[in-house]
């Protein structure tokens, strides 16, 4: 495979005069990105392959050959610098992906020798995380429930020599959890919170906490038919936290790791919670049920609430949260909050470099006022229809006492179409990014 930026196209023609240049301007090939020619040797046989890497090099330009190139094995032709040789490995791999756990699926036929200067651990880290992000967001309900979605947790921690619990049903009301416990009761799958820690106990802490509704009906302010399509992507915060876990984990990164997961389903029943409901919370506040359908942040404020009980230096939960980020930002580029201005700029930088791109919403507090009850601390949702995603965020932050320190990804965790390595289904948004800065912030 020879990559050839728009820049270097009338080089790399001078460079191989004859049949490949008479070949090119008869099929009137262009380098934009993604775009490939095959070169027939003089046997008739494949030759090569020229791949357009467009105006400004991007990985996402190897992501769709696995797939659409003939069977066979690939190495790339002339020099990459380490970092695009390891982004060139990486969006091959990730393109390659096949959810077939209910279907033959079949095999992507091309494969790729790992190219010169590439970070082959780095690959590898980033294919299991987010493979096992994609597989579980793309399984249904009926195959991945809370008691699911925690053995996958506890599984992941123990390969890698973690430890960890699930606090299940009642017993989340004994030890303090009453959220995340009325959101969950209505189901016959009992709600529960995973906690798994990781690493050296003197190391410093990082905390992730992943929103784990395994199935979304809306509760008693039940969604329409087709809101609940894709319902089952709801515990895709939960998801891209096992697989950002994951990749900390195996680069052993000096850290205290420890995993919040409060996995729940929400259902309608009648032990659901209702609007109007005063709900207790582990923090102390009390929340008014303004909306069943915003149950993503009552589950979440009990894990938070843990989370920041141990002070971590480092606080990142993810969460397919609201629809409102995903009109502001479109379902490519989550919104993250956070009030910590060197934490934004380093993850900025980060998401630039992996190519997995961010962008950053304002924690803006006079909006607190919209959360505001008359009979409790707090409302689950705001009086009025605008900034969704502002005040889901600063009710998130009423749980956090250091939000300087604290990270919240409020992510779509889906593709709605094929696009190169990246195709239709779950999708571990932002966990390179995230992974980058983490390992910048805590190993330098």
């Amino acid at each position: 495979i020879w990559p050839v930026a728009q820049a270097d196209y009338d080089d790399w023609l001078a460079a191989h005069p004859g049949a490949d240049a008479d070949w090119l301007g008869r099929i009137e090939f262009k380098p934009e990105a993604g775009k490939f020619a095959l070169l027939p040797g003089a046997d008739g046989e494949l030759a090569g392959v020229i791949l357009g890497l467009g105006e400004t090099p991007d990985m996402w330009a190897y992501g769709g050959l696995s797939t659409a190139l003939p069977t066979g094995r690939y190495r790339i032709d002339g020099s990459l610098d380490g970092a695009a040789a390891t982004g060139a490995g990486i969006a091959w791999a990730l393109g390659s992906y096949r959810f077939g756990r209910y279907r033959d699926a079949g095999e992507a036929r091309a494969s790729l020798c790992l190219p010169d200067g590439a970070d082959g651990a780095a690959v590898g880290r980033v294919v299991k995380g987010t493979f096992l992000a994609r597989d579980l967001i793309n399984t249904p309900a009926s195959d991945l429930g809370p008691e699911e979605l925690a053995e996958a947790a506890l599984a992941l921690a123990g390969e890698a020599g973690g430890q960890g619990e699930v606090i299940v049903g009642d017993d989340l009301l004994a030890r303090n959890y009453p959220a995340i416990h009325a959101v969950g009761r209505a189901s016959d799958r009992a709600p529960r919170l995973v906690d798994f820690s990781w690493g050296e106990a003197d190391a410093p802490k990082l905390t992730l906490v992943g929103k784990g509704v395994c199935f979304d009906s809306g509760g008693l302010d039940l969604k329409p038919a087709s809101g609940m399509l894709k319902m089952k992507k709801d515990m895709g915060g939960a998801a891209a936290v096992l697989g950002l876990a994951s990749m900390v984990m195996a680069a052993a990164l000096p850290v205290r790791l420890r995993v919040l997961i409060p996995a729940v389903e929400n259902a309608v029943s009648g032990t659901a919670y209702r609007p109007g409901d005063i709900l207790d919370t582990r923090k102390g506040l009390t929340v008014e049920v303004g909306n069943t359908d915003a149950e993503g942040r009552i589950v979440l404020c009990d894990a938070l609430a843990e989370a920041a009980g141990e002070s971590p230096a480092l606080i990142v939960d993810l969460a397919t949260l609201t629809g409102a980020a995903r009109v502001a930002l479109g379902p490519d580029l989550p919104a993250y909050f956070t009030d910590g201005d060197s934490l934004s700029h380093a993850l900025l930088r980060c998401a630039r470099a992996e190519a997995d791109p961010l962008w950053r919403l304002p924690l803006y507090d006079p909006y607190a006022e919209r959360l505001k009850s008359k009979v409790a601390d707090l409302n689950n949702v705001s009086d009025g229809p605008f900034a969704g995603a502002v005040t889901a965020a600063l009710f998130l932050k009423a749980f956090v006492p250091e939000p300087e320190n604290w990270l919240h990804i409020d992510t779509y965790g889906w593709n709605d179409k094929d696009r190169p390595g990246r195709p239709a289904g779950g999708e571990a948004l932002a966990i390179r990014a995230l992974y980058a800065m983490i390992a910048e912030r805590f190993n330098p």
